[in-house]
């Protein structure tokens, strides 16, 4: 009896435990690109298709390209933290073969169901001729850049390449291009209608300049830049915190068993 208390404790212990916590901000995280891209991209292309008219595969295809981009993506960004789930199905199905703790299953399903609150938040569902304003739009922006830059910060994480911060192989360097590009992709697909999905400043300042048209610049300076400086402290916390700082030459970024097995 004494022994099954003390390991209830132990659980409950690592179930709060500062890399548990981070795993549970990277599953709110990841949850949150992937249910962004899904219901985005599926507003977005009924948005495209003419009113009074059915949705057709080219519709259908472009919703589901970008979900298949943004799951990768946010698998991609979340693993080494928290295994990657973005999904309560995948967390129980885990907990039932004894890899995640029930305490810690509970957490994820928390994180996740406010990653996809906070998703659809950020997207206008409630209505599709969605006119969007300047600060709406600089919100969007935001977002998108957030999830640009936190899967570059990811894919370009100097760690991967092992310790004395040696370079990493190509066929590394390329998944981490890939995973950039495939979230791009997403973006775009998901909130292209709405926005452009910009995500870079330069990309929306050249064409302003040649057609001599500076309306909303504010938009595609302000969200991006605040996007990128929110991405960049996230990942500093998740993945880079102080206590693994010292450890992180010599250890591996694969399988955090404290974070996942608890």
């Amino acid at each position: 009896m004494a022994s099954s208390s003390n390991n209830l404790v132990a659980h409950l212990r690592r179930s709060v435990s500062p890399a548990s916590l981070r795993a549970y901000c990277a599953e709110f995280i990841s949850t949150f690109l992937f249910v962004f891209t899904a219901v985005g991209s599926a507003i977005s292309a009924r948005m495209a298709t003419p009113k009074g008219s059915a949705p057709d595969a080219a519709s259908l295809v472009a919703t589901a390209v970008a979900q298949a981009f943004g799951l990768f993506a946010a698998v991609l960004i979340a693993a080494d933290v928290s295994g990657g789930h973005a999904n309560p199905a995948v967390t129980f199905a885990l907990a039932l073969g004894g890899h995640v703790g029930v305490a810690s299953a509970v957490f994820y399903w928390a994180s996740q169901m406010l990653g996809a609150t906070f998703a659809c938040l950020a997207v206008p569902t409630t209505r599709i001729d969605v006119q969007m304003t300047g600060f709406g739009a600089a919100i969007i922006e935001g977002v998108l850049t957030f999830m640009l830059v936190y899967t570059m910060h990811v894919a370009g994480d100097l760690r991967a390449g092992g310790s004395g911060g040696k370079r990493r192989g190509f066929a590394a360097t390329a998944l981490g291009a890939l995973a950039v590009g495939l979230v791009t992709g997403a973006c775009v697909l998901s909130a292209g209608s709405l926005t452009g999905a910009s995500m870079n400043p330069a990309r929306s300042f050249g064409p302003a300049v040649v057609s001599g048209d500076y309306k909303n610049q504010a938009v595609y300076w302000a969200g991006p830049m605040i996007g990128a400086a929110v991405a960049a402290l996230a990942h500093q916390v998740l993945a880079c915190p102080p206590d693994l700082a010292a450890a992180a030459a010599g250890s591996s970024r694969h399988g955090s068993v404290e974070t996942v097995v608890v």
